[in-house]
This record gives C-alpha cells, sequence and structure tokens, in this order.
C-alpha cells in the first residue's frame, strides 16, 4: 500500500512523487523550526508546539472528509474474510500508523522531543506527549475516515470541496490578519500564550501541551496527561464501534455513474429546501444577473469611502464603513429574489412545497457567500484601522444587519415582488415599472434593516468613540435582534408564501 501510488501511468506517478516532496519538504522545514527553538523559551516551545500540534490534528481529522479518495483500509473491505471485529479494528489502527503522513509527524514529535529536553523537561515525559500526540492523529483519521466512507461516498464533489474552502477562508484569513497585526517585540504576544493554553486544555492541543504543563505542578500536569489519554481511549473505542458497525450492516448500494453529475444536487440534502438551495446556488454562481449584483456589493462599499477621504477623514475611521455597507446590502440582495425565477416558479406551487423550504433554500447562496466575505473582511478591517478591542463591536453591527436583512428580504420576496431583469437579457437592462412599489419594496428593506439594527448600531458607536465597554453589548445585541429577526421574518414570510400562491404565479406569467 505504501508504494502502490508509484504505480500505474505518468501523471500518476508524478503526482504521487510530488505530493512525497512536498511533503518531504514541509516536514524537514518543521523539524528545522523546531530544533532551533532549542535556545529559546519555554513559553515560545510551548506556543510553537501546542498551536502546531492542534492544527496538525485538526488537518488528520478533516483531511479524510473532503479528499474524496477510496480509503483502503475501509472495514468493510475485510467483512470477507470473517475476521472478528477487535483483533480487525487493532490490525487496521496498526497498519494506519504506519503511513506517510503519520511518519511525517512523527518526525516533527521525535524533534518536538528533543526540544523540550534541551529546555530542561524529562524526555520520558516529552516522549510521552509525542507518542500520545502521534496517536491523536492516527486514530482521529481512521475514525474520520471511517465516517467519511459510511456517510459521505457518494456526495463528496467539487461543490463540497469549494464549501470546504470557504470554510478555510472563514477560520484562516482572520487568524491570518490577526496574526500579522501582532507586535512582537522580541516575545510571544499573550493573545498566543492564552490560545495555546486554552488549546493545550482542549483534545486537539492536550498531548502536545503535556511538557509544558510540567512546570505548573502536578496537578496541572496530571489533568492535560487525563485529557490527552482519554482523547486516545474514546477514539479507540469510537474506530472499534465503526469497525463492528462496518462488519454487521449491509453495504449501501453503488450509485449510478450519473449522480455525480448533479453538482449541487449532490451536496445539499435531498429535501425541498435542499433541492430548492442547489437550484438557488446554481442561479447565484451562473446567472449574469446575480454576479453583477455581488460584484456590485464591493464596489459600493469602496465608493462610500471616497468622500469622507476627500474631506480629511482619517483612513483608520474611514476603513470602518465599508464592512457594514457590504453587511446591509447583503442582506437586502434577496428582498425580491422570487422574481428572478421567472416562470420556475410553478415548480415550487405544483408540487406544493411548503413555505419555509422555500424561504430558507433561498438563503441558502446569499449565506454562503457573505458570511465568508464578512468573515475576511471584517479582521482586515479592524486591523487597518488598529484597535483589535473593536472586533466585537464590528461584527455585532454587521451580523446585525446581514440577518436582518435576510429576515426582511423573506418577507419582502413573497409579499412584494417586482419585475427585474429576463433569464438571459443584460443585467443593465431594466424592465418598465408602473407604479411605487420597487422603490417602496427596496426602500422598506433597507430601512427597516437600519431601524432593527439600531441598538447594536449605538453600542458600536459608542465603544468606538467612548467606552469600549459596549463592544460586548454591540456583539451579543446585533447576534440576538439579528438571529430573532431572521427566524421571525423566515416564519412570516413562508406563510405569505403560501397563502399569495396563486398571485405569485400570475405575477411570474405576466412580469
Amino acid at each position: 500500500m505504501l508504494v502502490a501510488g508509484l504505480y500505474g501511468d505518468a501523471r500518476q506517478v508524478a503526482r504521487t512523487a510530488l505530493k512525497l516532496v512536498v511533503l518531504a519538504a514541509a516536514t524537514a522545514i518543521g523539524c528545522w523550526g523546531l530544533l532551533s527553538e532549542r535556545g529559546g523559551t519555554a513559553e515560545v516551545a510551548m506556543v510553537v508546539t501546542v498551536l502546531g500540534g492542534s492544527a496538525l490534528t485538526l488537518g488528520f481529522a478533516a483531511a479524510p472528509l473532503v479528499a474524496g479518495t477510496v480509503d483502503p483500509l475501509d472495514a468493510r473491505r475485510f467483512a470477507v474474510f470473517d475476521i472478528p471485529a477487535a483483533p480487525l479494528a487493532g490490525a487496521l489502527a496498526l497498519a494506519g500508523v504506519i503511513s506517510v503522513p503519520v511518519a511525517a509527524i512523527t518526525a516533527l514529535a521525535v524533534c518536538a522531543v528533543v526540544l523540550w529536553q534541551a529546555l530542561g523537561v524529562p524526555w520520558p515525559l516529552a516522549a510521552l506527549g509525542a507518542v500520545l500526540g502521534v496517536l491523536t492523529c492516527a486514530l482521529l483519521a481512521r475514525v474520520c475516515a471511517a465516517l467519511a466512507a459510511l456517510f459521505l461516498r457518494e456526495r463528496r464533489s467539487r461543490e463540497l470541496t469549494g464549501l470546504f474552502v470557504l470554510a478555510i477562508l472563514v477560520v484562516v484569513v482572520p487568524v491570518g490578519v490577526f496574526l500579522a497585526s501582532l507586535q512582537w517585540g522580541g516575545a510571544v504576544p499573550q493573545q498566543l500564550v492564552q490560545a495555546a493554553r486554552i488549546l493545550g486544555d482542549s483534545p486537539l492541543g492536550a498531548a502536545w501541551a503535556i511538557p509544558a504543563r510540567a512546570a505548573d505542578g502536578p496537578g496541572a500536569l496530571a489533568a492535560c496527561i487525563s485529557i490527552a489519554v482519554g482523547t486516545v481511549v474514546a477514539l479507540a473505542a469510537g474506530w472499534a464501534a465503526l469497525v463492528h458497525h462496518a462488519l454487521h450492516s449491509v453495504e449501501r448500494p453503488v450509485v449510478a455513474r450519473g449522480s455525480g453529475r448533479l453538482g449541487w444536487f449532490a451536496v445539499t440534502p435531498g429535501t425541498p429546501g435542499g433541492a430548492i438551495a442547489a437550484r438557488s446556488l446554481l442561479y447565484w454562481l451562473g446567472d449574469r444577473r446575480y454576479l453583477v449584483n455581488l460584484l456590485v456589493i464591493p464596489l459600493a462599499g469602496l465608493f462610500a469611502m471616497v468622500p469622507l477621504l476627500i474631506v480629511g477623514v482619517p483612513v483608520s475611521t474611514v476603513v470602518l464603513l465599508p464592512v457594514p455597507i457590504m453587511a446591509l446590502f447583503l442582506g437586502w440582495l434577496p428582498h425580491n429574489d422570487l422574481a428572478y425565477d421567472s416562470t420556475a416558479i410553478w415548480l415550487h406551487l405544483a408540487s406544493g412545497v411548503r413555505g419555509i423550504s422555500d424561504r430558507i433554500g433561498r438563503l441558502v447562496p446569499v449565506t454562503v457567500v457573505g458570511v465568508p466575505l464578512l468573515a475576511v473582511t471584517v479582521p482586515i478591517a479592524i486591523a487597518v484601522h488598529g484597535r483589535w478591542s473593536l472586533l466585537p463591536a464590528l461584527v455585532g453591527v454587521c451580523a446585525s444587519l446581514f440577518l436582518c436583512g435576510l429576515g426582511l428580504s423573506s418577507i419582502s420576496s413573497a409579499l412584494a415582488p417586482y419585475p427585474v431583469t429576463r433569464p438571459g437579457d443584460s443585467p443593465f437592462r431594466q424592465p418598465e415599472r408602473s407604479g411605487a412599489l420597487p422603490a417602496l419594496a427596496q426602500a422598506l428593506v433597507l430601512l427597516g434593516t437600519l431601524a432593527l439594527s439600531a441598538p447594536a448600531l449605538g453600542w458600536g458607536v459608542l465603544a468606538f468613540a467612548s467606552d469600549i465597554s459596549y463592544a460586548p453589548f454591540a456583539l451579543w445585541g446585533g447576534l440576538v435582534v439579528g438571529l430573532l429577526v431572521l427566524a421571525v421574518g423566515v416564519a412570516a414570510g413562508s406563510a405569505v408564501f403560501e397563502r399569495r400562491g396563486p398571485r405569485l404565479l400570475e405575477f411570474a406569467e405576466s412580469a
């Protein structure tokens, strides 16, 4: 199995060789970085080993879920040999340890042992942490691979990989911006020390934090070892249970070849709401009318900065303005989403789709786009501003504007749709509209969103201008109000959709 990737056509061999070279280079750089800290402090070693070890452990959990490759150690493959579950689980777990990724993390763990020994930690204690860390990674990979084989075998696709990339952006970009903004000054920032201590008390980083806990006393060390050992035991029990389930359950039927081309329909749940979400995602990511609206939103936020900069407002202040504007327009964007369906709305009405499924399904695309966009731009704006204590306030303001906008848009799109550009027409060509309904619907959603977000906006302004203690009020107030308005808006919009079904179909036919 270790050399199987080196057989096959030239492209496969080249890809495997390239992966091995990249992995070897990354491992060598990591080992060099760990060994170069032997003359440093225990605090630096704790931050490096705990944060790095936790990230690697999380990577071992995520890789099987999104890789989409067939697991050669899938327990179902060995069902025909009539091997008892317990011995088979142990053999497969041992075979999983003998792998290239585990060999790479083992090399890093050995270097960590050398580092801690140079800093005065007894080598048996450092070795215990390394062994538990490697076992945690190996067992976590086995468990996640088994779960992927059971539940995700026919649902992984490039669309799911795209969602995973967006999720990585939501986490990695803010963290990267935060780390880049820290003032090191020759010492480890206390924010990183606190993060390492928190992770050291969690299953992700407990094993890697064992050597660092040696200086905190026997009680802290015993607690850390207990968490690490308990994590390994729990993963081993979970792996044994998954192997037993695989050997005593019926193999799921193979899905037809054409199901791999279902795209978003293979990713979303097989429910009416999931089908509507998949269809909406196809529209949002392929229809020029939606794409133009999405492109205009960042430009609107940037253009709002120009007049303020011209009159002399400092950049550190102006930079906080575009992100709430983008959150406001992202929530406002689906306020007329139903009109973009044209005559396709009859599919929902003829099949008897419940209003709640229609309302929730239509909010999925803007959520998939809006959450990563805000998660990336909020920390960038705070980093340019320079006061990270304002981060909770800005998050609360943006959450309130975005969620309140989605809630009101769920009502508006069913209650007062107005004509839009036909499918296939230029997105810059607008149809003739009679009456004040279009302008009224747009204005009510925007003004209603601002009015409902007034508490979060007020607390955010107070946190910026006078007292930073208002920042938590802006955060939690914005989240609570936003979620409440979203829930009420979806419920009200679903009732309106079900009651006005014939009128909506009439609108779609005549618009």
